[in-house]
């Protein structure tokens, strides 16, 4: 049963009664011990009755280890700003309680809030009576407890590391890819600019011998001028040609060439090409400038427009790197505090700059933000965790479907008080039968060495337990979705 009823806030009333060793024998929790060891019981712990209401909150300290000898309690978890009844029962002999109290100081705070829902007898032992107990009677027991708890504790740690380091090494893969290219394009583009610099020095000391008078020369100037605005002009329109179209361009401007005497034109077509220059263009300068300075203006020209393309490339790689570095920062939060006041789309966008290279030109990334959202407090570096997981998860769960049919959707709404952020994916859905698991450590559908299974445990853990959200799937053949929600109110926000 479950129900966000919220627990009663009374405390319920206390009443001491005799302790019955046979009483306590006639549970399946104490049926095997010894009469010394009842005895033992009854005289450090006692017997207590509760009229209905809290008998412990979640997160309390753990002081006292109890076992239900008649009545009935239910159970909940904090989730949220709400507590989730997660079961309720009448069983004899049930506890609850400081049980890993056994292990010493290392275990104390209740995991649960109990709500007493009749009145109710239980045993009541202190968490350092219980210890003592434990640790005296069982002593092999607590050995092989405590190996197995702190076991289990330091192998979810240690993996749960691996799957970050894992995470991290995807990442910083994908990044030093997506910084080579740039860097790489820049290096090129200088090189070939030197070469061009060089070309134009030599066209200046041409100009300077005198082979051109003064009008001749602002005849020249002025064609530079008009051919950088054309370039400009058809950069700011974003219209690009088809290769056909380039092909086509490319043809006529070197025929045009051919036909005024100017020799190796094929070589310098892309550039007017790119710039929006056609044969009409290049008419209007032969008709200006005359035949007897034609070549000279037209390669002048070429060159312009060539070291304008190079500036643009360098500029155009190092913007990406800036970005992509910027992007890093975001994303691994670098010089943030912990917790902060942050635009959740820009951590989204961050990792999906992260991600970029995993992504691929197979799948479209579609943002429907709600641009309108206020800020919100939260620890955006493990935030960031959560995106990617997600974000991967839905990468991969893709990976079998066709072209065209691979569509990553991330949502923003506001909801009640709660910011929700919606990853929606068209893979092939998560089975009917195991959808109630994928929050559960170690678990996971991905073949052998793909995934350590704790993806969505360590993202339930960041989401719910450390900002107190929520993290739900809903999944159908084509439309799985994981809708995170953050609270906005500063109560109810994230602790470390």
């Amino acid at each position: 049963m479950t129900t966000t009823e919220e627990p009663t806030t009374a405390e319920p009333t206390r009443e001491h009664l005799p302790c019955d060793i046979d009483e306590l024998r006639s549970t399946f929790l104490f049926e095997k011990l010894s009469d010394e060891q009842l005895l033992w019981l009854c005289g450090h712990g006692h017997v207590e009755r509760y009229e209905p209401g809290v008998l412990y909150r979640e997160g309390e300290p753990a002081t006292e280890f109890y076992v239900m000898l008649d009545g009935s309690v239910a159970l909940y978890r904090r989730v949220g700003d709400d507590d989730i009844e997660v079961s309720r029962t009448s069983q004899k002999g049930v506890y609850a309680g400081a049980f890993a109290s056994y292990l010493g100081d290392r275990a104390q705070t209740y995991t649960q809030t109990i709500r007493i829902l009749e009145p109710s007898r239980w045993y009541v032992l202190s968490a350092g009576d219980f210890s003592a107990f434990m640790n005296d009677w069982f002593p092999m027991a607590v050995h092989l407890l405590e190996g197995l708890f702190f076991g289990q504790q330091n192998s979810h740690r240690a993996i749960g590391q691996r799957e970050r380091l894992l995470a991290l090494g995807s990442l910083s893969a994908g990044l030093t890819h997506e910084l080579n290219n740039p860097a790489a394009a820049a290096t090129r583009a200088t090189a070939t600019l030197r070469e061009r610099v060089a070309g134009m020095r030599h066209k200046l000391a041409f100009i300077a011998s005198g082979a051109y008078d003064s009008e001749q020369l602002n005849q020249i100037i002025t064609l530079q001028e008009k051919a950088v605005h054309s370039l400009a002009a058809t950069r700011a329109a974003g219209h690009k040609l088809s290769a056909m179209e380039v092909s086509d361009l490319e043809d006529a401007i070197g025929d045009w060439m051919d036909a005024h005497g100017i020799e190796g034109g094929w070589e310098l077509a892309e550039s007017f090409v790119t710039a929006g220059i056609d044969p009409a263009w290049l008419d209007a300068v032969a008709a200006w400038v005359g035949d007897e300075v034609l070549e000279g203006a037209v390669r002048w020209l070429a060159y312009t427009l060539e070291t304008e393309l190079l500036m643009t490339e360098v500029e155009d790689a190092t913007s990406r790197i800036s970005s992509l570095v910027g992007a890093a920062k975001q994303y691994s939060q670098i010089g943030h505090a912990p917790e902060q006041l942050v635009d959740v789309h820009d951590l989204l966008d961050s990792t999906l700059t992260m991600l970029d290279r995993k992504l691929g030109d197979g799948v479209t990334v579609v943002r429907n933000y709600d641009r309108d959202l206020a800020p919100i407090v939260v620890f955006a570096a493990e935030l960031n965790q959560v995106w990617t997981n997600l974000v991967d998860n839905a990468v991969q769960a893709m990976a079998g479907q066709p072209d065209g049919h691979r569509t990553l959707t991330l949502t923003t709404r506001g909801v009640d008080d709660w910011l929700e952020v919606e990853v929606a994916d068209t893979g092939s859905g998560i089975p009917e039968q195991v959808i109630g698991r994928v929050f559960e450590p170690f678990f996971t559908t991905k073949d052998v060495g793909s995934g350590t299974g704790l993806g969505l445990d360590i993202s339930w853990r960041i989401v719910v337990d450390k900002h107190h959200g929520d993290l739900s799937v809903t999944s159908r053949p084509g439309d799985t979705r994981f809708r995170v929600r953050l609270p906005y109110s500063p109560t109810e926000g994230p602790t470390a």
